[in-house]
């Protein structure tokens, strides 16, 4: 019997979590993943389609920002994310995972639908008013049953909103169902009316004229870019420089320590996501008013899911959640404008579109784990050599 035990011989690699890195460093990796990217998909393409690099991007790009027709469409898209990514930051600055913005965002877009159609006869601007008020109240409610459950019972926060996703969305078709009656379809809501004082009433552009002018200023989609970018901007100035931004990144950060420093958590956590479900349904206000003019289970686009990643992606920085935005939906729109062009002639299918996209989020998220981590690799000597 050997009376020597061997040493165990340490893994060749492990893997250790950084204490810090700096931040010039963590871009640079940020950088390296984007353009280890653009080099994984031009090759895919070119080795499955045979399609060319610099044709491949030059289509992304003006299929996604060359001329009103795609420039306005990426840019009204890449709004809807950032107010979803918004809203979703004071929450998961708290850790609180709310993965409920869609349903909240159904939520107020139903509320909005429900008064624009049955409550048409209010002067426009106050049928408007009503409309952004209901909105804001059900997307604010939507938020606030799974706080209440979290903050009194304990329950699991993810799960709970998941589900309230679907039932938000069971609603919307309930109501939906009964509008369309034996149509096959429901439609735009007012806006198959033909009356004077009823035709259009709660679409945006009727504040001003009744009908769709191309004036800038008086343009649904302009407003709506403008109005999501001043959201951004004051939810950035509420985490970064008030009294109630402080308290959630201390509840998130520990709650013992918020406790110990007289925070109350239940408060802050209810307030937070009541914050955050208004924000949701208010998006839905104006996907109704400004855009759709009509409802459906579908009408958030699974956004509140692709927000996450957003959110994630920007740290909860809200400023830079606008140009995370732009690039999902600029990557979506390019991708489907080279499906479009290259289809037939190469048989590149709509849904590699979705693979390049995918591809690209996959590269960039993969950059944070060489961020917060690193490889390190055991030291090989002579004797193990020989």
């Amino acid at each position: 019997m050997e009376n020597k035990i061997k040493k165990r011989r340490e893994p060749l690699i492990h893997i250790s979590k950084r204490i810090s890195v700096a931040a010039w460093k963590a871009w640079l990796i940020r950088l390296g993943a984007f353009l280890g990217a653009l080099t994984f998909i031009a090759l895919f393409v070119y080795l499955i389609f045979g399609i060319n690099p610099s044709d491949l991007y030059s289509t992304m790009f003006k299929g996604a920002f060359v001329g009103k027709n795609y420039l306005i469409p990426t840019l009204k898209a890449a709004a809807k994310l950032l107010c979803i990514a918004v809203a979703l930051a004071p929450a998961f600055k708290m850790r609180f995972w709310n993965i409920g913005a869609e349903g909240q965002m159904l939520a107020g877009a139903m509320a909005a639908a429900f008064v624009m159609r049955e409550y048409s006869a209010m002067p426009n601007w106050l049928l408007l008013l009503v409309m952004c008020l209901f909105s804001i109240i059900a997307g604010g409610i939507w938020g606030l049953i799974p706080a209440v459950f979290k903050a009194k019972f304990g329950t699991n926060e993810t799960l709970f909103t998941l589900m309230m996703n679907y039932i938000a969305a069971k609603i919307v078709d309930y109501f939906y169902n009964i509008w369309r009656g034996a149509k096959s379809a429901l439609g735009l809501i007012n806006g198959n009316v033909l009356q004077k004082d009823i035709y259009e009433k709660g679409y945006l552009r009727y504040f001003w004229s009744g009908k769709n002018d191309s004036v800038w200023y008086k343009s649904e989609d302009t407003w709506y870019i403008i109005i999501i970018g001043i959201i951004a901007i004051l939810m950035y100035v509420y985490l970064k420089k008030t009294k109630q931004g402080y308290e959630i990144a201390v509840v998130g950060d520990s709650q013992n320590t918020a406790r110990y420093a007289g925070i109350s958590v239940n408060k802050v956590i209810i307030r937070t996501m009541i914050i955050s479900g208004a924000i949701c349904g208010l998006c839905g206000f104006m996907t109704v008013s400004f855009q759709s003019h009509s409802i459906s289970s579908e009408i958030a686009g699974g956004y509140g899911f692709t927000a996450i990643i957003v959110a994630w992606m920007s740290r909860m920085n809200t400023l830079a959640m606008a140009g995370v935005s732009v690039l999902v939906i600029a990557l979506e729109n390019g991708s489907q404008a080279v499906a479009n062009a290259y289809s037939t002639s190469t048989g590149f299918p709509s849904s590699t579109a979705s693979i390049i996209v995918s591809v690209f989020l996959m590269f960039i998220i993969g950059s944070e784990f060489f961020i917060n981590y690193k490889i390190n690799f055991r030291h090989i000597s002579a004797k193990e050599v020989a």
